[in-house]
């Protein structure tokens, strides 16, 4: 049963385009350079993955802090700086993960499309500015919303914002994302309904949270197009 006239905010990266899959990529290309300093692909990942949380945390996200996450692994696993030709080459990695096309996930704009004929559209997305913004421009899909956000972290604290901001009655509005730990657990403790689209390639770092099976303000689907079954 479709709910009438409700508030529907988006997550972005892997919610409405692909996304990590481009971190991945890179990354897998970078143990290619680690591994044999480091004991396994395995080891130099869970390096990468402890520098990357704590750079996240402190210098947020984009390509300008995955490559001090690589140049920091790579000096940790290597006990030596990275030479100028290393560095080109973390450096090639990091650019790799921006691209001037946003290939977006399958149904995702016929699905917003139908939406926004029956409700509000907001878009909330975390990240460098001028990164976000330029995937936003490139999708197509700025105008199906009502107002784009973009900020440093999804905490509670910025959701409380943008219920703030809009006026939202947060019975009646829902945050739609792949990532647990910003999408969705901080979307209910907020008070906001949530709708929690897995995506294969969710960031580890994102996905390292469990979400109550019982939580009755949680609509789990299986796809994206699944939205036009419930709203």
């Amino acid at each position: 049963m479709r709910r009438d006239k409700q508030v529907l905010v988006f997550d972005a990266d892997d919610t409405l385009w692909e996304n990590n899959i481009r971190f991945e990529r890179a990354i897998e290309a970078f143990l290619d350079e680690v591994v044999p300093p480091a004991p396994s692909r395995a080891a130099g990942r869970s390096a990468l993955d402890a520098i990357e949380a704590a750079n996240a945390a402190t210098h947020g996200y984009g390509s300008q802090v995955f490559l001090r996450s690589l140049g920091e692994c790579f000096e940790q696993l290597h006990a030596r700086p990275a030479t100028a030709a290393e560095l080109a080459r973390l450096e090639a990695l990091a650019a790799s993960v921006r691209g001037a096309e946003v290939e977006l996930i399958p149904g995702v704009a016929e699905t917003l499309a139908a939406l926004a004929e029956r409700h509000e559209l907001l878009l909330l997305t975390k990240g460098d500015r001028t990164e976000q913004q330029a995937k936003i421009d490139a999708s197509g899909l700025a105008g199906r919303f009502g107002a784009v956000h973009i900020v440093p972290e999804k905490d509670v604290a910025a959701y409380r914002r943008l219920t703030e901001e809009h006026a939202l009655v947060p019975e009646r509005t829902w945050m739609i994302g792949n990532s647990p730990k910003s999408d969705i657990l901080p979307a209910r403790r907020a008070g906001l309904n949530a709708v929690f689209i897995p995506h294969q390639h969710t960031w580890a770092l994102e996905n390292d949270v469990a979400l109550d099976p019982q939580d009755p303000g949680v609509l789990r689907l299986a796809a994206f197009t699944d939205l036009g079954q419930h709203f």
